[in-house]
């Protein structure tokens, strides 16, 4: 799929987001709106996968560790053919199988359940070892935010994936510089997060505009070329981004929109 394709299902992405969250009246709108173009580029375009048979064996593995954005995951599945498109409307409902955190006994094509937070990279790791002992060829994406790595699980598998050289396990973290109480900087500031990784043998490919669709697709085809140590993708992302009131609006990490403002955003949304 090209680049340009790419924008346009990004934006159908973005609509399924606020009008999910809309009809629960619940939702992490935020942080699902900054990685849209990453887990919309992964799943229309970089994972080796079948929606038809999401427990190929061989398939790329996919975990959405930030398990509160899932409503940007639940829209690309949707959209690539997981399940019905219908569905989406059942959000968070009792008895649904996309609940408010992906749910891996729920939902055919979610890799594991998650929500608490730091340990998506340790499951990454774990499936990207059993690849590598098994001589499988699947490569496994782990997606985290910034203010996840407030978690001292994700340094301790940081260490050990540099230390088994997992070459084919890429991190990405969608770093929107705000977490749940406020902005990451004032909570716990993250420093060098290139240095970081680096010093725990990643390679290290930061992103300037995590939200240019060009810069995500270049740094995943990049990924895949790397040889003898994991990569970290870091990208720079907007929380809330397409939607105006939203961008850099923290009080919309956890909120749903009032009907006005669905309106209003499904009208920048085209």
């Amino acid at each position: 799929m090209s680049v340009d394709e790419l924008i346009k299902e990004a934006v159908t992405v973005r609509r399924d987001i606020i009008e999910m969250i809309a009809h629960a009246n619940s939702g992490h709108p935020g942080g699902s709106l900054s990685a849209t173009e990453i887990v919309t580029a992964l799943y229309f375009n970089i994972l080796n996968h079948d929606p038809k048979n999401p427990h190929w064996e061989d398939r790329d593995r996919f975990i959405l560790s930030k398990g509160h954005a899932c409503p940007v995951l639940y829209s690309c599945m949707a959209r690539t053919g997981y399940f019905p498109v219908e569905e989406l409307k059942t959000f968070r409902a009792i008895n649904s199988r996309i609940q408010g955190h992906p749910e891996v006994r729920k939902l055919p094509g979610i890799e594991a359940s998650t929500g608490s937070l730091g340990q998506g990279l340790s499951i990454g790791i774990g499936l990207a070892l059993g690849a590598k002992l098994q001589g499988k060829n699947y490569r496994t994406y782990v997606l985290t935010g910034d203010g996840e790595l407030d978690e001292g699980q994700v340094w301790e598998s940081a260490l050990c994936a540099g230390h088994k050289a997992l070459d084919n396990l890429v991190a990405i973290v969608d770093s929107n510089k705000f977490q749940l109480d406020g902005a990451v900087k004032d909570i716990m500031p993250l420093a060098s997060l290139p240095d970081k990784w680096n010093a725990f043998g990643w390679n290290v490919i930061e992103i300037e505009d995590g939200n240019n669709m060009q810069q995500v697709v270049d740094a995943f085809e990049k990924a895949e070329t790397v040889k003898g140590k994991p990569t970290v993708i870091i990208a720079n992302t907007i929380k809330g981004k397409g939607v105006s009131y939203m961008e850099n609006n923290n009080e919309f990490h956890g909120a749903a929109p009032t009907p006005e403002q669905l309106a209003q955003a499904l009208k920048e949304l085209v």
